[in-house]
């Protein structure tokens, strides 16, 4: 018989039986198995609420591990072009050109727009190549072709999402070409 609203004996609001017996349909009031049902599918629960969890603390703790990564390159970039912007040079060091750093007999460093080619014979030992790029950060010249090629695509998605037209959703249009 069902009770007032309904709903049959030991059914949740919707009308549905909160915890099945061992034959398929709600036990009765006071079965034990109903206690051993429930504390299964409670602890089944945390069991999966904890896996949930950790799965998802997982993919945070490697993005952290990521940051971290990318926080000391910057740190490291950011010593390194400091070092580069106190070593000697006796012309206005221009955005977009190559300087070449050399070590005098005192240790002194210097840069000069003369690569160890056009001098021939160096007369002082060669440190490296870099590029000053636009904002006034040094490339090292093994990176050059890279970090151009970068910028390059950079400034194509740049112009290309200047160029759309506004809309409510995400447009990701010419980012995957």
């Amino acid at each position: 018989m069902a009770a007032e609203g309904g709903a049959e004996p030991g059914a949740g609001a919707e009308g549905l039986a909160l915890v099945e017996g061992s034959s398929g349909r709600a036990a009765r009031v006071g079965d034990p198995g109903d206690l051993v049902a429930l504390a299964r599918q409670v602890q089944q629960a945390d069991t999966f609420t904890r896996a949930n969890a950790c799965s998802k603390l997982t993919v945070i703790a490697e993005q952290i591990r990521c940051l971290q990564e990318q926080a000391r390159k910057v740190l490291d970039e950011a010593n390194r072009d400091a070092d580069l912007h106190h070593v000697a040079c006796n012309l206005v060091k221009k955005p977009g050109n190559i300087y070449y750093m050399y070590r005098r007999e005192s240790g002194q460093r210097y840069f000069s727009i003369l690569s160890p080619k056009e001098w021939g014979t160096s007369p002082h030992e060669f440190l490296g190549a870099y590029k000053l790029q636009h904002d006034m950060s040094w490339t090292p010249f093994e990176d050059i072709e890279r970090r151009d090629a970068e910028i390059n695509i950079l400034e194509k998605l740049l112009s290309q999402q200047a160029a759309l037209p506004l809309c409510s959703e995400p447009n990701f249009q010419g980012l995957t070409k």
